[in-house]
């Protein structure tokens, strides 16, 4: 487990700590946790505070859209509108996974979340203490990196520490993360599928589950 700040603690995945992490979410602050790919640091997606703070926690530009995270497919109604046929054959197929989509947004995303944009990025993760904690937020996460704006994406807690201790509220230590890379993310609002950043998926994986 990472040591421990005085302004941020980490804490292992146990039931109550997720619990925790969940209220700190519903209350407006940020929270890190381990996906399937990275660490993520999160706030939800509903609230334009918090996800403002998620802006300044990492230094990040504001003209950089934020993906959404959901606990499950079935959600990506919650945040898109418009969807094309694809969208859900490449969902029901790749969903939970290292994939994200980008779709036309649904109007109760906030601005904020996809800077001003008409589409919006989103992924189920295939890690189950991070589906249960965004159960337990009840909303989608605005979820990014949990690193410094341009640093490099955190594997381990440690890492996640190193670069925001005292900018969040809390830090979900799960050990390393498994795929170690950042999701794929697919564009699906042109006239073809196209790879806006490479990852753990290929095109010629999803074009076959498109067929």
């Amino acid at each position: 487990m990472a040591a421990a700040d005085p302004l941020t603690p980490v804490l292992g995945l146990s039931e109550p700590a997720i619990a925790r992490a969940a209220a700190l979410l519903r209350a407006g602050e940020l929270v890190a946790f381990p996906t399937d790919t990275v660490y993520g640091v999160g706030a939800i997606a509903w609230d334009e505070a918090a996800v403002g703070r998620l802006y300044v926690a990492k230094i990040r530009e504001s003209r950089k859209a934020i993906p959404i995270l959901l606990a499950d497919p079935a959600d990506l109604l919650l945040v898109a509108a418009d969807l094309p046929p694809a969208a859900l054959r490449v969902a029901e197929r790749f969903w939970p996974g290292p994939l994200t989509l980008v779709v036309p947004r649904s109007r109760r995303v906030p601005d904020i979340v996809t800077a001003g944009g008409d589409t919006v990025a989103v992924r189920v993760p295939d890690h189950a203490a991070a589906r249960a904690l965004i159960r337990g937020a009840g909303a989608p996460l605005a979820t990014t990196s949990a690193n410094l704006s341009g640093a490099a994406s955190p594997v381990t807690a440690a890492q996640v520490a190193a670069q925001l201790a005292g900018r969040i509220g809390l830090i979900l230590d799960g050990g390393p993360c498994p795929a170690g890379v950042p999701s794929t993310i697919l564009d699906l609002t042109g006239a073809a599928p196209t790879i806006l950043r490479g990852g753990p998926l290929t095109l010629a994986d999803i074009e076959a589950a498109m067929l």
